[in-house]
């Protein structure tokens, strides 16, 4: 048997960094490995001493940049006849509403892949056409997986069931929409069960290789919420926004603590920028996200994603105008500074030359970055390093107009909390863009999504379609049986944890009548509130529709955000701009005219010089 020992570990797999953290304040990055993921994260709990970890809590972008980068695993499509194209015609909605020359990103499943099965389910999810099994087409020979929905099974599972049964009788890795996203829309609820089906041989290989990393392993999914390893290699498609996820929820733990409980979470990763909103404390959480331009129908908190990265590469186009990303550098070779052969200018090389990371820096696994390559690789491709940084900060900028200003959320009334490892860097002078007064630079900024993987609570949840909107005639009891099934579920998952309590809550999705929208609230009476608060109107005298029921089950986390960064060094005494503060796991640039103070938890809360009234925490 393994030694074993009672540490923690969460360890976050990015793109370009693997983070590590451990309760007792141990922080450390190394280098990702794109082409085998689990060697990364097994690296980095040998790291941590000696004997298997008591738990390893982990956090993954392989199932997002799977779906990113076109390498979903072939699928096959089950469902009814007459329906096969649904997952090619989507909706009429289009992704640039006045561009003629816009394409919809292709479909996820070739048509000759796609098979009709004769039967069919009413809108009410009764049986009008008998189910013709014994007519089911085989799927072909050289598919990786399937996928099957079939229309209203949201409503009435049992022919979904025969046709998954029937499929898996013959062999087959089969993803049932009942089992992945059991929701009303039918294209939405087509896409999510196919990208489910795509990334099982994908990442189910890779998860299933940490088995053995850690007594115990947990992995965040998009909601903020941690599952077994069974749970999330089943349903990979609850991956996508793993990391982010963690980090989000970390931020607005540590922006309350700073007295900021409305606050924007501002993730600057090697090749991602993800910003989210924190209102009253807590992270926005929906039914669902767009990866790729694909809907992706699972729980997910609110995240905003965009191509700008430190490993972002800066270009001239056609017509010279400079471009930075989406293409990064990635992990290997990286961006020019890292010496390992990258040649093409990046948002780090053209900080290196700034100043903003200063020369004789080392970052971990790399030794000292190459400023002559950085600034090499800015001459050869023509491109101006402040030039870099004006373009990915506007990226930025717009990206945070997204999630506040389209929503109605004045941005002067809230604080940017900056983490990742290039977030920091550009934070004041994204937040002076926008409007926002206060930047708060968490202790452990450049590992802040380990640390939320750590903090991360288990959770489950179950949704069903509510079959009648204006008729809520059985709804409590429709409530009762999912709270009973959320709450099998959460305990099935932490058997053989001694003495866990949890709480169970249940939601329903509502919207006015003729909206094809809905916001998740606690009651029909509070939806008039939050449609208010979300929309800014209300409208009087329309009926509320009620069209999905969910229950969330919640366990306790096995660490606090204070335990964990009550061991960190905090940043210590106040700083005036212009100044570079030197971290482990990250660089702060603190612009002229921006003044720096020591807050709770550690960090270090940015405000501008001689304006310190504006933006006090409320």
């Amino acid at each position: 048997m393994a030694d074993r020992s009672d540490r923690q570990v969460g360890v976050d797999s990015g793109g370009t960094f693997t983070d590590v953290v451990l309760p007792d304040g141990t922080l450390a990055k190394i280098p990702s490995t794109p082409d085998d993921p689990g060697r990364a994260v097994r690296s980095a709990v040998e790291r941590t001493g000696p004997g298997r970890p008591a738990l390893l809590a982990h956090g993954s972008t392989v199932a997002t940049n799977a779906l990113l980068e076109g390498r979903l695993a072939r699928v096959a499509l089950v469902t009814n006849d007459g329906f096969t194209d649904v997952v090619e015609i989507g909706r009429q909605d289009r992704p640039s509403l006045y561009d003629p020359w816009v394409d919809r990103p292709p479909p996820l499943v070739a048509r000759d892949d796609r098979l009709g099965v004769r039967g069919r389910l009413d809108e009410r999810g009764r049986e009008v056409e008998p189910l013709g099994l014994d007519e089911l087409p085989a799927p072909p020979d050289d598919c990786d997986a399937v996928a099957v929905c079939l229309l209203h099974s949201d409503l009435n599972p049992e022919h979904e069931h025969r046709v998954a049964d029937a499929l898996r009788s013959a062999g087959w890795d089969v993803s049932a929409s009942v089992e992945v996203s059991p929701e009303f829309r039918e294209y939405e609820r087509t896409v999510t069960t196919v990208v489910n089906a795509g990334l099982r041989p994908v990442c189910g290989p890779y998860l299933t290789g940490l088995t053995d990393a850690a007594d115990r392993v947990v992995v965040t999914t998009s909601a903020g919420g941690q599952v077994g390893l069974v749970e999330a290699a089943a349903r990979p498609v609850a991956l996508l926004l793993s990391g982010p996820a963690a980090g989000v929820r970390a931020a607005a733990a540590i922006a309350s603590a700073c007295g900021f409980p409305d606050a924007v979470t501002f993730d600057m990763g090697g090749t991602s920028t993800d910003v989210g909103l924190v209102l009253d404390g807590e992270p926005s959480l929906v039914g669902g996200h767009d990866v790729a331009g694909y809907p992706v129908r699972v729980p997910a908190l609110e995240v905003h994603t965009i191509g700008a990265g430190g490993g972002s590469v800066a270009r001239l186009d056609a017509g010279g105008a400079l471009r930075v990303g989406p293409e990064s550098a990635g992990a290997d070779p990286g961006p020019a500074c890292y010496g390992h052969g990258g040649r093409r200018p990046t948002v780090t090389d053209a900080d290196v030359v700034l100043g903003r990371i200063p020369s004789g820096t080392a970052f971990p696994g790399l030794g000292v970055l190459d400023e002559a390559a950085a600034r090499r690789a800015c001459d050869e491709a023509g491109v101006d390093p402040e030039g870099v940084v004006e373009v990915v900060e506007a990226h930025m900028e717009q990206a945070i107009r997204r999630v506040t200003v389209e929503r109605g959320v004045d941005p002067s009334q809230l604080a940017l909390v900056a983490f990742g490892g290039a977030g920091p860097m550009h934070a004041c002078g994204v937040a002076e863009a926008v409007g926002i007064p206060a930047v708060v630079v968490p202790a452990a900024a450049g590992v802040l999504a380990a640390v939320g993987l750590l903090v991360a609570p288990p959770r489950r949840e179950v949704v069903r379609t509510w079959p009648t909107p204006t008729d809520r005639t059985g709804l409590d009891a429709r409530r009762d049986e999912l709270a009973r099934s959320a709450a099998a579920a959460l305990a099935d998952e932490l058997s053989g944890l001694d003495g866990v309590e949890f709480t169970v809550e249940t939601f329903l999705d509502c919207r006015y009548e003729g909206q094809s929208h809905e916001l998740r609230v606690s009651s029909v009476e509070a939806f008039v509130e939050a449609h208010l608060r979300r929309n800014g109107f209300t409208r009087t005298g329309t009926p509320v529709e009620v069209v999905a029921v969910r229950a969330v089950a919640t366990g306790p986390s096995t660490s606090t955000i204070d335990d964990v960064l009550g061991l960190v060094d905090p940043f210590a005494g106040p700083v005036d701009g212009p100044v570079v503060v030197q971290r482990a796991d990250c660089t702060v640039w603190v612009p002229g005219g921006w003044r720096g103070e020591p807050g709770p938890l550690g960090s270090l809360v940015l405000r501008r010089t001689g304006d310190e009234s504006v933006g006090v925490a409320r």
